[in-house]
């Protein structure tokens, strides 16, 4: 019997001990924080300071009898209306920002324990208005350190600066921001509403501005079309223009293949003739230049250094000129075997054998010049060089001259007379070999001149062209205009000539004068056609009234009449005109 009771009783003492240490085993929910003080030992995370308390968030912890004891803190967020007003801004400007701050107690390890000693036993009221008094005085001072104009306009860098200034002071308690919602930011003074006024009148303006774009590009795609329809008609017109040229061409063409052969043929007995010459007059050089060292020799004595010096450079320069000669002879025919050996490879291989064995017998050229460009293009020019002075005489060759009467008044002013002037600007009608090397890409050397100015501006009068002295003045105002005109382009005749829109035409000083009084005719009928050519572009067809207004700044212009076919300069039609009233 006694062995039952003490069964019993050890039994029962077991089971309080294991119920009381159940009792005292307390686990801590997700929503909230335990904690437990009294007599607990470590230190803190933060300073190394003894524990005051110690803190579980989740898990649980057994709670000793009587040496500890338990409170559980609560993380429920907790939402705070702040009604900031008059918070002074960096700019001294007072500022509303009524906004809602919601706040809970920190998980972080060392925050928890500031919770658990300055909100232990506190109230959610209380620790609402521990927690409103630290965030309105953090908001003031954030808010003064910023300007109007990044508070309303960078609220990211505004919150930013709220969680940097609040947090760390909430830190001090135990508690953490979990969100900052501004909910409007206003002034007395109305600032800010003048920053929105103008935020918004700049947007309607940049509208505005899209708007009348829109309206612009409108307007360009409507000129563009009639610009298109007005070519086309051009372009047909040209197209009938075209086909009666094409048949001329093939006739020109068939003359010019026999007239080339023919010119080939006699080229190569002149060639080898020239060779020939070429060589006897080397050898008399050379034979001439013996019999001067002799005699040199002979008369030094007695003639002296006076004499011997201009000998000596008289026969240099005669030694140089024939080997010039020499070297000038030989590198034509060289150029031209070149040229006739290409030819007939070219007629026997096609047209792309033709592109090669120019392209090979360029580089020969080039490699056998030193690799210079310069000697090559001189070699190239040297060979076309017929070809060009034959064009010049064409110039003039179709001039039908019965007689010419010259009224001579004397040496004028310059020194010159009336028949000096006549004869030069019949020279000058010559198209220049320089131009007409320029329009083919050819830049001639030095040493056969060279071009020293462009086409005079022609003055309102043309005084700058000298005329010539006549016993009495022109009958009427077109003979009058005539005679200007007449003795200005005997001056610039070849600058009209040489123009890159006249490179293919043919025409002499009476066509440019009809062609300027017929123009002037044009001028007043409205439905006349211009083109205009400026520097490197090109414009039209124009009405006269928009010639007028395409070329007003371009004084050195070139124009042409729809259906002609001569370039001629705008200020010296635009005188014509304006002339005969």
């Amino acid at each position: 019997m006694e062995y039952i009771i003490l069964t019993g009783s050890a039994i029962l003492t077991l089971f309080v001990i294991i119920f009381g240490f159940a009792t005292r085993y307390k686990r801590c929910p997700s929503d909230r924080i335990l904690v437990v003080y009294g007599r607990i030992g470590g230190r803190r995370v933060v300073d190394g300071k003894g524990l005051s308390a110690r803190c579980y968030h989740g898990g649980g912890a057994f709670i000793w009898p009587i040496i500890q004891d338990y409170q559980f803190l609560d993380l429920t967020p907790v939402p705070i209306d702040i009604k900031l007003e008059g918070a002074l801004s960096r700019q001294n400007i007072r500022v509303n920002t009524p906004s809602t701050f919601t706040v809970g107690i920190s998980t972080e390890p060392g925050i928890m324990e500031n919770g658990a000693e300055r909100l232990l036993g506190l109230s959610m009221n209380e620790v609402q208005d521990l927690a409103k008094d630290i965030i309105f005085g953090q908001l003031r001072v954030v808010i003064a350190t910023m300007s109007i104009e990044e508070i309303n306009a960078d609220r990211e860098k505004l919150i930013e600066n709220i969680y940097t200034g609040v947090e760390v002071e909430l830190k001090k308690i135990g508690l953490r921001l979990i969100n900052v919602n501004i909910q409007d930011i206003t002034d007395a003074s109305g600032y800010i509403d003048a920053l929105g006024k103008e935020a918004a009148a700049r947007a309607i303006n940049e509208a505005k501005i899209k708007v009348a774009q829109q309206e612009r590009d409108g307007e360009i795609g409507k000129a563009e079309a009639e610009r298109d329809q007005r070519i086309n008609v051009a372009n047909a017109h040209s197209a009938a223009v075209n086909g009666e040229n094409k048949a001329g061409i093939l006739i020109a063409q068939s003359n010019a293949d026999r007239r080339e052969k023919e010119a080939e043929a006699e080229r190569l007995a002149v060639a080898a003739e020239k060779v020939r010459s070429a060589q006897a007059l080397e050898e008399a050089y050379q034979a001439e230049e013996k019999a001067e060292k002799q005699r040199a020799k002979r008369e030094e004595a007695t003639q002296g250094a006076n004499i011997i010096v201009p000998v000596e450079i008289e026969k240099r320069r005669i030694e140089t000129m024939a080997e010039a000669d020499a070297e000038k002879i030989r590198r034509m025919k060289k150029g031209e075997a070149d040229g006739i050996l290409s030819l007939m490879q070219a007629e026997a291989d096609g047209l792309r054998a033709i592109l090669t064995k120019k392209a090979e017998g360029f580089a020969e050229m080039v490699k056998s010049s030193g690799n210079s460009p310069e000697l090559a293009a001189m070699l190239l020019v040297t060979e076309q060089l017929p070809k060009l002075v034959e064009e010049q005489v064409k110039a003039i060759s179709n001039l039908k001259i019965d007689s010419v009467t010259v009224w001579d008044g004397g040496r004028q002013a310059d020194g010159k007379t009336a028949t000096a002037d006549f004869v030069s600007g019949l020279i000058g009608a010559l198209p220049p070999l320089h131009n007409l090397t320029k329009n083919v890409g050819i830049q001639l050397p030095e040493y056969l001149g060279k071009l020293t100015k462009d086409i005079p501006p022609l003055p309102s009068d043309l005084t700058a062209a000298q005329t010539v002295s006549h016993p009495a003045p022109p009958a009427s105002k077109k003979q009058e205009v005539q005679a200007k005109m007449k003795d200005w382009l005997a001056k610039n005749f070849e600058s009209i000539t040489a123009h890159r829109k006249n490179s293919n035409v043919k025409f002499n000083t009476t066509d440019a004068m009809n062609a300027a009084f017929d123009w002037a005719e044009e001028a007043r009928n409205i439905e006349s056609r211009w083109f205009a050519a400026k520097m490197k572009t090109e414009s039209g067809p124009h009405t006269w009234q928009e010639l007028k207004e395409a070329v007003k700044d371009s004084p050195g212009a070139f124009i042409l009449l729809e259906g002609d076919k001569i370039w001629l300069p705008w200020d010296l039609v635009n005188w014509t005109v304006e002339s005969l009233g």
